[in-house]
């Protein structure tokens, strides 16, 4: 039995391919051209190029593939090309998954994100039942997240075998590019981090979220979706813990994101017009800092015995691998 894993480069990606290896799988992942291949080295799996809106790469590379895990997505909070979001988000999964309905697959997960899980009006951890719509998506992301999924959920009721999971926000190894999250943790170890918003999110072992997707294409009932998350904090608890970690002192300042708003839509403006790289203080970012991203996982411990390593030690892990690797 074959399995495909699309995203396999990236730092979601190869913690699903690398726990699919463990368990005996023979994996075959889909990588571009020009990807970044350093989360492959020495693993044993099959390497085929590809790219999701080349809908003949996408044949060939299901071609044999029983399972198919869809890990990849355009992940960012800023982008100098917004179309890129939609193209590789909402078209590319749309050709992948109507591949796969053709071959035939016999089971799919599909990696969605925690942004396209609503937050309740009155405060409170989200659901997968709780009510959403696009207006309620910020940034380019989570919208193309948002309309990807609204594509899988209509494929599924349609009769394609797929399953959805939605990552709260995984801290771990191998994070090289790096994520969003990662990237604060190092800002954090670099004493970058001289204020703090008072917001919060769910963190989770990046490699709980693999043992989810291993579950989730086991366990996992077609159409529904799961959140695989762990623990809610606030973001002063989070610099506490890596306070704690690395000796570098956790930020007292509290600041409302309407304060830093002002600065992130500058650092934008520079972002688009001068430096023609990601802004330092994400828009994105900080109006998603109006709400804390609290979420029940309940519905994935209960269905699919989602593992919950402590909090406290997946960021270790994330501390002492952006250490070794020379990130901080």
């Amino acid at each position: 039995m074959k399995t495909l894993v699309t995203g396999a480069t990236g730092f979601v990606g190869v913690a699903v391919a690398r726990a699919l290896t463990a368990a005996g799988t023979d994996v075959r992942v889909l990588v571009r051209r020009d990807s970044d291949l350093r989360n492959l080295v020495g693993l044993k799996m099959e390497q085929v190029h590809g790219d999701l809106r080349d809908q003949n790469s996408l044949r060939h590379a299901l071609t044999g593939c029983t399972q198919l895990y869809h890990v990849a997505a355009h992940y960012a909070l800023w982008s100098e090309n917004p179309a890129i979001f939609y193209d590789v988000n909402v078209t590319g999964t749309r050709l992948l998954l109507e591949t796969a309905r053709e071959f035939g697959t016999e089971r799919i997960v599909y990696t969605s994100t925690i942004g396209a899980i609503g937050l309740p009006a009155g405060g409170g951890p989200g659901t997968e039942e709780t009510p959403v719509s696009l207006a309620q998506m910020a940034g380019d992301y989570k919208r193309s997240k948002y309309l990807a999924e609204q594509e899988v959920l209509r494929l599924a009721r349609a009769g394609l075998p797929v399953v959805i999971v939605n990552p709260t926000a995984p801290v771990g190894e191998r994070d090289i590019k790096p994520t969003p999250t990662g990237q604060m943790i190092v800002d954090f170890m670099k004493g970058r981090m001289w204020a703090y918003i008072d917001t919060g999110m769910n963190l989770v072992d990046v490699d709980d979220v693999a043992a989810g997707h291993l579950l989730a294409m086991e366990r996992g009932r077609v159409g529904e979706r799961y959140i695989l998350g762990n623990r809610n904090l606030s973001l002063r608890e989070i610099f506490a813990i890596l306070s704690g970690l690395t000796g570098v002192k956790a930020p007292r300042l509290k600041l409302p994101w309407q304060a830093v708003l002002p600065l992130a839509h500058v650092n934008r403006w520079i972002a688009d017009y001068v430096t023609h790289r990601p802004p330092r203080i994400p828009l994105e970012g900080v109006r998603m800092a109006k709400y804390r991203m609290h979420y029940d996982c309940s519905k994935a411990l209960r269905e699919l015995g989602l593992p919950q390593t402590p909090v406290e030690t997946a960021l270790a892990k994330a501390v002492r691998w952006f250490r070794d690797h020379g990130y901080a």
